[in-house]
């Protein structure tokens, strides 16, 4: 500890501010933040009708942001001493003993607060609300639940899945269809997503006793053909946009192929349950959402 001390002394002002800046962002999840919220703006673009307010999607940006940044920050709260025994979250800051758990708290608060009072006060009260209910399901409901059942994962998926509905209703002020549907393609995206990341981790995983795979005998041909329905749930509900009209043509062909290629990743894995396909089938899950939301709003507009 001393060591470490006089370490921070001879460290410059503006290096232990970098130093504090790359703390918080690691502490929100800066990168999955930003992805969730990339949802959201999506959404809001496919539900806009008329000229863009860009100001607006800039706030719907910030506010989601926040609520997405403080449910992280919490979450690593909760999980700081069980990250201890990870490989790949021991060096966060709480674990790493780089940030103190009240100055986490304040962060979490603080973006808490700035990010419901964004999307309730400046959008509408059910975007607010929606964006408290995904924080707290998130925070203090899937969290928990990682050390009680693989259930988790379902749970987790309604709170990854809501800065769609967010991003519908910061746009139109109520609840529609099209904003379900929108968070169904998230919901059933996200399930073998997460999946394919607890295949390749779940050694990591169990260390801190999380069994998130389908099957608690781990990583074996059943529990990889679980992921084969939601595969193809995602490529009908996908559909639904273009049969309601909410977009057209391109973007369904655009959406079926995304969906059918990321299918046949889940199939390779089910066929030779190797780390090597599950790692494919993540990749492709990371090019899926992209690709499908960019080609409705460009298809949209």
């Amino acid at each position: 500890m001393k060591a470490q001390e006089l370490h921070i002394k001879d460290l410059t002002l503006g290096r232990l501010i970098t130093l504090k800046i790359k703390d918080i962002l690691e502490l929100t999840k800066f990168r999955l933040s930003f992805l969730v919220v990339f949802s959201a703006v999506m959404a809001y673009l496919i539900a806009n009708t008329g000229l863009i307010n860009w100001a607006k999607v800039t706030l719907l940006f910030l506010g989601g942001f926040f609520v997405t940044a403080s449910s992280n920050a919490i979450n690593q709260l909760l999980e700081k001493d069980t990250d201890k025994l990870m490989d790949r979250t021991k060096n966060r800051p709480l674990p790493a003993g780089r940030m103190k758990p009240i100055e986490a708290s304040l962060i979490a608060g603080i973006f808490a607060v700035a990010g419901i009072f964004i999307l309730g006060v400046l959008f509408n009260p059910i975007s607010g609300l929606l964006g408290a209910l995904s924080l707290i399901s998130y925070a203090f409901i899937y969290t928990p639940f990682k050390k009680i059942s693989p259930i988790a994962v379902f749970i987790g998926a309604i709170p990854g899945s809501m800065p769609l509905l967010i991003g519908w209703t910061a746009a139109t002020g109520s609840i529609g269809i099209g904003g379900i549907i929108l968070f169904a393609i998230q919901f059933f995206w996200q399930i073998p997503h997460f999946w394919a990341i607890a295949w390749l981790l779940n050694e990591d995983y169990k260390k801190a006793g999380y069994y998130l795979l389908p099957s608690y005998e781990g990583k074996t041909r059943a529990t990889a053909l679980q992921n084969i329905p939601y595969l193809v749930c995602l490529v009908a509900v996908s559909a639904l946009p273009y049969v309601l009209g909410m977009t057209g043509i391109i973007s369904l062909i655009i959406s079926l192929i995304a969906g059918i290629l990321f299918l046949i990743q889940g199939i390779q894995l089910a066929t030779d349950i190797s780390d090597k396909s599950a790692r494919k089938l993540m990749f492709a899950s990371f090019i899926y959402i992209p690709i499908v939301f960019i080609s409705f709003v460009i298809d949209k507009l």
